[in-house]
């Protein structure tokens, strides 16, 4: 969408006055600080920045983009890998990372609510002493931020066991795109009415900006155990995969690295994992202790059963933890092997990792690029990492190939072009692949019902906008919905 000059330079006059000049950047050098998120390939310098304080500052920033006319962006700590915070050129984009105060800790109803820039593992160290824990782990746990967590509804390695953000959400303070402030949800495990709180977990900012987040807090286990395993190759540790769910077994984890990924891991933080493995498994169990015992016995059998030739089981938390920094440092560890890299993230179903991880390493090779495979084994959650040297001509465009290539085949294989890192700026093209063009107008209807002029983190997650206040796309005139007398409003 386009904006006018004039229409900026009146949000920043009215932002300045609202907020005060050292919270309003407009200096081109301090605005560069904010081009990016997690997904370096995707720069735009915002237009302005504003330091948010709290839910009066955004409602503010975005009652002054309405207004005007002027798109907006949400930004948390900016880890996010799909380009969601890519700021908009001539927009403002709301940084919230001071919003970082835990507001209440209820652990007797076992819920917390939370500003949207608190880190991810500062609400597990904050209600840890009291039994409970935050359940979500992204793998940027140490840095993200639950507000970012809310809008990509981001996973983690536990996740197979607790599920994504959005199963521990029940309830968010929002600034509508009109600016006005309203809670949605609460407490409560399951109020009445439609499901507006589904709709808003996972929407990328672009229904509006959430001011605050109740969740759940999950009692610590009694036990936890886990296991690293080494095989040959990666089917051997995708048949023990397989054969550990079809026993009964629900791990907290399952976690498999391929050679590439070990190789830069080892470079990075010298883990320790066994050499000459082909693959590894890093397996964790928790619960009640005496579940989590013979529960563990399977998995050790089915692991030797399936062909691991090395199985270590973490005697305390030391180790249990050298066991994770090799998984936990895999992504920025392939920075050491490679100049660049693309994380792709995808997922199909869990028995079709032997074929699809195959089909990957042949795509790989017939483009001459390198791909390292580091991924949730349990529910088929790929994090393929392409690697490419940037400076080389036709690397990008080779490496974007092979990793468009790879969403192809998740779909062919009747899983999806995202897993946990959402759609953004990134895979907004790759939409049509997976859904129909009723399918995208019937989104856009939804977002409509939130932003009927378009200026919530546009450009992200639709790949050609044509409803709201944006430029109309492949249908032009009324919406389909409109047409066939369902809907009136567009």
């Amino acid at each position: 969408m386009g904006v006018s000059e004039s229409g900026l330079s009146g949000v920043v006059a009215e932002l300045v006055g609202a907020l005060g000049v050292e919270r309003v950047i407009t200096d081109r050098q301090r605005r560069r600080t904010y081009e990016c998120d997690g997904l370096a390939a995707y720069r735009v310098i915002p237009g302005v920045v504003v330091l948010a304080r709290d839910a009066d500052d955004i409602a503010a920033a975005v009652r002054a983009c309405a207004r005007h006319g002027v798109p907006f962006v949400a930004r948390g700590s900016g880890t996010g890998l799909s380009g969601g915070a890519l700021p908009h050129a001539e927009g403002v984009l709301v940084v919230m990372s001071q919003m970082r105060a835990i507001r209440e800790a209820d652990v007797a109803n076992q819920r917390a609510v939370v500003e949207p820039g608190v880190i991810n593992l500062h609400l597990t160290a904050a209600t840890s002493p009291d039994g409970y824990y935050f359940a979500p782990d992204p793998s940027s746990q140490s840095v993200c931020s639950i507000g970012g967590n809310v809008a990509e509804n981001s996973g983690g390695a536990h996740c197979l066991k607790y599920g994504f953000t959005t199963n521990h959400v029940t309830g968010v303070d929002l600034v509508t795109p009109g600016g006005e402030l309203v809670e949605i949800g609460g407490k409560a495990p399951d109020p009445p009415g439609y499901d507006l709180l589904g709709a808003l977990v996972g929407s990328e900012g672009t229904l509006g900006i959430v001011t605050a987040a109740t969740v759940r807090l999950t009692r610590l286990p009694q036990e936890v155990r886990t296991l690293l395993a080494a095989f040959r190759t990666m089917d051997d540790a995708g048949a023990a995969t397989s054969a550990i769910i079809a026993a009964g077994v629900v791990p907290a984890a399952i976690e498999m690295m391929d050679a590439l990924a070990i190789e830069a891991a080892e470079a990075a933080v010298h883990c320790g994992y066994p050499a000459g493995a082909g693959a590894v498994l890093v397996v964790e169990l928790d619960g009640p202790a005496a579940d989590v015992a013979g529960e563990f016995d399977d998995v050790v059998r089915l692991c030797e059963a399936a062909g691991a030739f090395e199985v270590r089981v973490a005697a305390d938390d030391d180790e249990r933890a050298l066991i994770w920094k090799g998984r936990k440092s895999a992504f920025a560890a392939v920075g050491r092997i490679s100049p660049d890299y693309i994380v792709q993230d995808g997922v199909i179903p869990r028995t079709a990792l032997p074929l699809v991880l195959r089909q990957i390493a042949e795509l790989g090779e017939s483009a001459g690029v390198r791909v390292a495979n580091v991924f949730h084994a349990g529910d088929g959650n790929l994090h393929p990492l392409v690697l490419f040297d940037g400076a080389v001509e036709g690397a990008v465009d080779r490496a974007e190939a092979v990793a468009g290539g790879i969403l192809d085949l998740c779909l062919e294989h009747g899983g999806s072009i995202t897993g946990e890192h959402g759609v953004g700026a990134d895979k907004a093209k790759h939409m049509p692949r997976m859904f129909t063009a009723d399918d995208l107008d019937t989104m856009q209807a939804v977002r409509c019902a939130f932003d009927p002029d378009g200026i919530s983190n546009p450009g992200k997650v639709f790949p050609t906008p044509r409803l709201c206040g944006e430029r109309p796309g492949r249908h032009q005139g009324a919406h389909p919905l409109t047409e066939s007398g369902v809907a009136e409003v567009f």
